[in-house]
C-alpha cells in the first residue's frame, strides 16, 4: 500500500496528509514512512483516547517527524471523539500537551465533525448543530488553554449540510426566518468567542469554490454510468413506466436520504428533452433509483405520467448517487470530463484512479 501512495499520492498531497481516524498501531509503519516523505508538518493523526498517544510517538521515533495532532471532540453525535469534561479528555489534554513539549508530536488543533447533521431536516437545524461543533471545541480549547495558555489552535469543524448552512449566515437578511435568524445569531456569538480566545478556525468539507459558494445541481460533478437493461411499460405507479438499470448497490451503495426514498436520481445527460433540476430531491419530478438489489436498480418515475421522459434499451445514464464517497469505493478510477468545454463536455481528459478497499 505504501508503494502505491508513494507512487500515485504523495506527489498530489502538497505536503500535507492528515489520517482522520484515531491512530491504531497497524497505521504507524505505514504512516512513518509517508511522514518521512513528507517531511516536518506532513502527517497530521487523531487522537481520542490517552492510549493512543504511544502510537503517535511512534512515528517520531521511526521516522524522525513529529507528527501533528488533532485531539477529535465528540460533540453529540456519539461515533467518534473525546467528550467533553470527560475523564478521558482530562487525561488526553495533559499527555498530547507533554508530547508536545518533549517534541515527540505537535499538539496542532481539536476537530469535531457532525457526523448526525445528515439526519436533520431544516435550516435552521444545521445552523445550529455548527454552532454546536464550535461550542464542543470551544470548551475543549478552555481546557488546553488553561494548562498551556500560549499554545495557537486550530479548530477544525463541519459535515457537509453544517458547512454549507454557512450559506444562510451570509444570506441572511430581514426576510430570514426566525429560527434561523436565532441560531445565526447564536452561532455568531460562539465565533466570536472563539476569535477571542485567539483560535484559528477551519471549516472542512466545505464546498470548494468557498463560503460563499451557493450549491446546485450543476456543482454535483459524481455520477456514475450504467445502462439501461429492460423496460416494463405499465408497471410502475399510476401506470408509469419502470426501468431495469445495470446498476446496484454494489455499484451505487446503499445509503438513504432524508429529503426523499430512492437510492439515486437521474441527472439529464443523454435523455432527450430532460433539463436539469431546479427544485431539490423532494420535489424534482423525474426518474430515480426507487428499489435497487446487489447487481442492478429499478428506476420509476416521480410526477406525472404524461412527463415520462421515455428511454430505450442499451442507453447510457448517469446517475448521482445519494452518497459519492461510498458509490466512489465501488469503482478503481474516475473518468474524469468538463462540462464547460462546448462540443467535447463527453470527452474523457483524464483518469483519476482511486485508493479503494480497506
Amino acid at each position: 500500500m505504501y508503494d502505491i501512495c508513494s507512487t500515485i499520492f504523495i506527489p498530489f498531497l502538497q505536503n500535507k496528509l492528515l489520517y482522520s481516524f484515531p491512530i491504531t498501531p497497524s497505521t504507524v509503519d505505514r504512516l512513518s514512512l509517508i511522514a518521512k516523505e513528507l517531511g516536518p508538518g506532513g502527517v497530521s493523526v487523531m487522537v481520542d483516547h490517552p492510549g493512543q498517544l504511544p502510537f503517535v510517538e511512534a512515528i517520531k521515533i521511526k521516522s524522525g517527524i513529529a507528527p501533528k495532532i488533532f485531539i477529535k471532540v465528540d460533540m453529540g453525535g456519539h461515533r467518534a471523539g473525546a467528550q467533553p469534561f470527560s475523564d478521558i479528555l482530562s487525561e488526553l489534554v495533559p499527555g498530547a500537551l507533554e508530547l508536545s513539549s518533549r517534541g515527540s508530536a505537535v499538539l496542532y488543533g481539536l476537530y469535531s465533525h457532525a457526523g448526525h447533521s445528515y439526519y436533520q431536516g431544516s435550516k435552521a437545524a444545521a445552523v445550529d448543530l455548527l454552532r454546536q461543533e464550535f461550542e464542543a471545541l470551544l470548551v475543549t480549547a478552555e481546557t488546553v488553554l488553561e494548562a498551556s495558555p500560549s499554545i495557537p489552535l486550530v479548530l477544525s469543524v463541519g459535515a457537509t449540510p453544517t458547512t454549507t448552512s454557512i450559506n444562510n449566515v451570509l444570506a441572511a437578511d430581514e426576510n430570514t426566518p426566525e429560527d434561523e435568524s436565532m441560531a445565526i445569531s447564536a452561532l455568531r456569538g460562539t465565533i466570536s468567542i472563539l476569535k477571542e480566545r485567539n483560535c484559528s478556525l477551519e471549516i472542512h468539507a466545505a464546498p470548494s469554490e468557498g463560503p460563499n459558494a451557493t450549491l446546485t445541481w450543476s456543482n454535483l460533478a459524481f455520477t456514475v454510468v450504467a445502462e439501461v437493461a429492460s423496460i416494463y411499460p405499465g408497471r410502475g405507479v399510476n401506470g408509469t413506466p419502470e426501468v431495469l438499470l445495470g446498476l446496484g448497490s454494489i455499484g451505487l451503495g446503499r445509503e438513504p436520504c432524508k429529503a426523499y426514498s430512492g437510492w439515486g436520481i437521474l441527472s439529464p445527460w443523454n435523455i432527450s428533452d430532460a433539463e436539469m433540476p431546479t427544485a431539490g430531491p423532494e420535489e424534482h419530478e423525474g426518474w430515480q433509483v426507487g428499489r435497487i438489489s446487489q447487481e442492478h436498480g429499478v428506476l420509476t418515475w416521480k410526477g406525472n405520467k404524461e412527463n415520462v421522459k421515455p428511454l430505450r434499451i442499451g442507453q447510457k445514464v448517469r446517475v448521482w448517487p445519494n452518497h459519492s464517497c461510498i458509490a466512489g469505493a465501488g469503482h478503481g478510477w474516475y473518468q474524469i470530463v468538463d462540462s464547460s468545454r462546448t462540443g467535447k463536455e463527453d470527452e474523457i481528459i483524464d483518469v483519476w484512479v482511486r485508493w479503494r478497499g480497506w
